[in-house]
């Protein structure tokens, strides 16, 4: 007989192969250098948003007073070239060029995000990227089952998609008008959440909400595309210069049928993207540089402007109930309110089950629950895909428009309602994270705290 294996003594530590596997956590707190960039880049969109609401609220006010006359003459006011078919109207200016600048953000955004920003780490970027995609297709399925309830047919499914977008700003606003002191890896989350969102709203634009297509314009239009990235690789950044090339991409891609908008997306994802060091705060890379000066025209002009033209929703004789009985309404606001929250929060959970992940220590699942209700705030993509869908000025858009404000407020106000439960404990959060008692200019606390799966 052989002896039995010896026998650890009582109390000793157990050996390095029976140690337990570490607990992975989701939406914990990243790195200084991400928490300081998401800061500078939500500070901007707070103030967009707020510009955005007041815009939004003065269409309203004037689309519905006694001048609303005066308010579509201005909207359905025609400028531009008639030669290079860019005889637009305001609105469409709007749409189709201040929105440009607004996806060139994003573009500049996505790839920062995916080359040195938590999408780089593929552990960080899975749940923002299954959540996006869940909060994407769930609204879209609930928009095109509610529309059939509501005895929709034909064009109404053209609108699947409106419901699917998140607005960064508005949702930032409705934050500022709470007065929350949401955490920042939740502040991150939505951000990162929304970026995902933005590359997946242009994707389903390009694809499903173009006719018409002028190959031989879309193949020109890598030209200038081709000379904005040479002339970024080359520090060729003088705004002047760069935007000769820009303006040249964007009148192609307009010209071949697919949504100008495309264009912005493109000439962001060309911009050179690098690690910055992560131990020094003040190293800005030339994306983050060009995407500081381009943000405060995005968020403070670009957004608001749009809203202006595409808020404006005359409500008739029958009222907004009358409105809102359109299958395709019922199909935004459902979309927007059920679709949005289900999807993200589904998604979120779903990862943690399968991957045997827990959340961070200092979060619950009513804060991934009120999160999930705010990115139902689906306002500037929505109203843009909704035009798309069913034409600008038709009385469905009208419809859809009204759809995507209601569903939109409600959506915001119910986020409101959840998140302010917990405000108490977001506050001391808040002071954890803004305690420097070393004064050294970064936050004791991450100095301490290790990076976390699905921090972004």
């Amino acid at each position: 007989m052989t002896d039995p294996p010896p026998q650890p003594p009582s109390g000793s530590a157990p050996s390095p192969s029976s140690s337990p596997t570490p607990i992975r956590r989701l939406l914990g707190r990243g790195s200084w250098p991400e928490a300081r960039y998401v800061a500078s880049a939500l500070r901007t969109e707070t103030v967009g948003g707020a510009l955005l609401l007041a815009a939004a609220v003065l269409a309203l006010v004037w689309a519905n007073s006694p001048f609303f006359t005066a308010y579509e003459s201005l909207r359905d006011l025609r400028v531009g070239p008639l030669a290079l078919h860019l005889n637009l109207t305001l609105g469409q200016w709007a749409a189709d060029g201040l929105l440009a600048v607004f996806f060139l953000v994003a573009g500049i955004e996505l790839k920062r995000e995916f080359v040195a920003g938590d999408l780089s780490d593929r552990a960080k970027a899975a749940l923002p990227i299954a959540a996006a995609a869940c909060g994407v297709a769930v609204p879209a399925i609930l928009y095109v089952v509610a529309a059939r309830l509501a005895g929709g047919s034909g064009d109404v499914l053209r609108g699947w998609a409106v419901p699917t977008a998140t607005d960064i700003a508005f949702a930032l606003a409705v934050l500022a008008v709470i007065g929350t002191h949401l955490p920042s890896a939740l502040r991150s989350f939505l951000l990162t959440l929304a970026v995902v969102d933005d590359l997946i709203a242009i994707t389903i634009i390009a694809i499903f909400y173009t006719s018409g297509l002028n190959v031989l314009m879309l193949g020109l239009a890598v030209i200038p595309l081709a000379a904005f990235a040479f002339m970024l690789r080359r520090r060729i950044t003088n705004p002047f210069l760069l935007a000769i090339p820009a303006l040249l991409a964007w009148g192609l891609v307009h010209a071949s049928g697919i949504h100008a908008t495309v264009a912005g997306v493109l000439l962001g994802l060309l911009v050179p993207v690098s690690k910055a060091r992560e131990e020094d705060a003040s190293h800005h890379t030339l994306a983050e540089r060009m995407e500081h000066r381009l943000r405060p025209w995005s968020a403070g002009i670009a957004v608001p402007v749009f809203a202006f033209f595409a808020a404006g929703v005359h409500v008739g004789a029958g009222g907004i109930g009358n409105s809102l009985k359109d299958a395709a309404a019922i199909g935004v606001v459902v979309g927007l309110v059920v679709g949005k929250t289900v999807g993200i929060f589904g998604g979120t959970w779903l990862f943690a089950r399968f991957t045997r992940a827990e959340l961070d220590e200092d979060l619950a699942w009513s804060d991934v629950f009120g999160l999930s209700l705010l990115a139902g705030v689906g306002f500037t993509v929505s109203l843009l895909i909704g035009e798309l869908a069913f034409g600008p000025g038709s009385e469905r858009d009208d419809h859809v428009r009204l759809a995507v404000l209601v569903g939109s407020t409600l959506a915001a106000l119910l986020a409101a309602v959840v998140l302010r439960t917990r405000n108490r404990h977001y506050r001391r959060i808040h002071e954890d994270e803004a305690r420097d008692d070393d004064g050294d200019g970064i936050p004791d606390i991450y100095g301490h705290r290790t990076s976390t799966l699905g921090s972004g």
